[in-house]
């Protein structure tokens, strides 16, 4: 299972500086880990039910795959960057030489944002994938720094080593060599997956995939998801019964769907 380090500002801990993320409000560590805890398709389904964005967004699709389909839920705020690996960095001269990972402004970009941390690295290379900026050393300087994975739509390696330091990877691919592989900016966002990301966003991602949580209703999302897999338990129960009917079925699919009908009814009386 992924590790689930505490909260802690390790940014003031080293002394780095840290940047104004004022659209970022993290949330209280119990509602987080709360929301830690759930997986993907429930906190998908919770989502759907609050109508905050269309039901065709908000999640990665096509190829970026989760690597460590074992580990826990991987719950974050988004630190962004984009790479390239086919070609050395447009430099004058290149660079050809020196260690790939020895990019502090990164790294100080990177404690700069709300902790946990994930690293969406979006590949904009021609030849997608060519090499893998994260593996193993990158994993361990992540971790270092309260960060708990990486998504990226291009390549990562050394699987054995991170999967073992519980570092979580969502990718396109993998490749056995780092080729070139550089940052060309970060700090602004990113589209991986078909899902555009800011930084700071929060990110949710497990064995089917990721996506965001809009911060607005990141709080409210345990709660109605208590109630919504409760409904859910007892209509399979009914169906794994051998008294199944279909009078009780549609009176359990009745009782499922007042789970919204009731989410909906407190929406607008807030609103009201």
């Amino acid at each position: 299972m992924g590790p689930s380090p505490p909260h802690r500002n390790l940014g003031k801990t080293l002394g780095l500086i840290e940047t104004d993320m004022t659209h970022v409000k993290p949330l209280a560590v119990e509602d987080f880990e709360k929301l830690r805890h759930l997986d993907t398709c429930t906190v998908s389904n919770v989502i759907e039910q609050f109508d905050v964005r269309p039901r065709n967004e908000g999640f990665m699709h096509g190829a970026i795959q989760c690597r460590f389909p074992k580990f826990a839920p991987m719950l974050g705020y988004a630190v962004t960057g984009r790479i390239r690996t086919s070609v050395p960095p447009a430099t004058s001269p290149p660079i050809t030489r020196g260690c790939y990972y020895d990019r502090m402004d990164f790294w100080k970009y990177l404690v700069s944002m709300p902790e946990p941390r994930i690293m969406l690295l979006e590949d904009e290379d021609r030849q997608i994938g060519f090499g893998a900026f994260v593996g193993e050393i990158h994993a361990q300087i992540a971790l270092a720094l309260h960060c708990v994975g990486c998504v990226t739509n291009g390549a990562i390696r050394d699987l054995p080593a991170v999967e073992r330091a519980g570092f979580h990877l969502f990718s396109g691919c993998v490749s056995v060599s780092h080729a070139y592989a550089h940052i060309v900016d970060f700090g602004q966002p990113v589209e991986i997956g078909g899902l555009k990301i800011r930084p700071g966003d929060l990110i949710h991602g497990d064995c089917h995939g990721v996506q965001t949580i809009p911060h607005a209703i990141a709080a409210e999302i345990p709660r109605v998801a208590q109630a919504l897999v409760t409904k859910e338990r007892a209509l399979i129960e009914l169906c794994r019964s051998p008294l199944i009917t279909l009078d009780g079925l549609a009176a359990k699919l009745r009782q499922t769907t007042q789970v919204c009908v009731d989410l909906e009814n407190e929406r607008s009386n807030n609103c009201g």
